[in-house]
């Protein structure tokens, strides 16, 4: 998949789309394509992109230095935004002491080059393991639906708001019209995914079974 110059809005939409299964720019590991596009970035995506925002904050972790030492990497950028291919690395002449990850030399250099590539994976591995995992959101709006008109919609709402889980959090609500003088309530919620069950967030509010007849889900969004 191309993405477009990330410094406009399609740039990044194609971004967030090309990272929803991806850790990393190139491959499995960070490299020097993460950099460019990074670099390209320049600050962190709206929370609406979840998954360029997981990566940009997790290439942000990085120091300057940490990101120098990584391999080169195959940049998806299209013409419009940057090359597709990431420039190989300026090597100075007088840097003879640099590692060269992937050259050919006598066995002490590649023993020496293999060492130094485990340890700066095992670095890279420690410091991500510490890393906090990111909790999984959703915003729900349910649509809680009344027996009749002679419903107290109040007294609805209040049982409603009754049911505490952890990982619940009640928003805002209003009532909507649904005809023949009948409203139904509609109420916000945002769980966290691992913890709560839509299913049977919906099967305890109908446990109120002398105000609700039904509940329907009329909005779900990730955050």
């Amino acid at each position: 998949m191309a993405i477009g110059d990330v410094k406009t809005a399609q740039g990044l939409n194609d971004l967030n789309k090309f990272l929803a299964d991806k850790s990393y720019i190139s491959g499995y590991t960070p490299s020097q394509a993460d950099v460019e596009v990074f670099v390209q970035v320049g600050k962190a995506p709206a929370a609406s992109l979840p998954h360029a925002l997981r990566w940009y904050n997790h290439i942000a972790s990085y120091t300057d230095g940490e990101r120098k030492a990584w391999g080169q990497g195959v940049s998806p950028l299209s013409a419009g935004g940057k090359p597709t291919a990431a420039a190989p690395a300026k090597k100075d002449d007088d840097d003879d002491d640099d590692v060269d990850l992937f050259g050919s030399g006598d066995e002490e250099e590649d023993a020496e080059a293999a060492r130094v590539r485990e340890e700066r994976l095992k670095a890279y591995a420690d410091k991500k393991s510490k890393k906090p995992a990111l909790i999984a959101k959703s915003s729900i709006i349910l649509d809680v639906k009344p027996w009749d008109d002679e419903t107290d919609m109040k007294e609805m709402e209040k049982m409603v708001r009754t049911i505490e889980m952890d990982g619940l959090l009640w928003g805002a609500s209003k009532l909507v019209p649904v005809g023949y003088g009948i409203n139904k309530l509609q109420i916000m919620c945002v769980i966290e995914d691992d913890k709560v069950s839509v299913d049977l967030l919906t099967e305890k509010i109908q446990e109120f079974e002398d105000f609700v007849q039904s509940v329907d889900i009329a909005a779900f969004n990730k955050i």
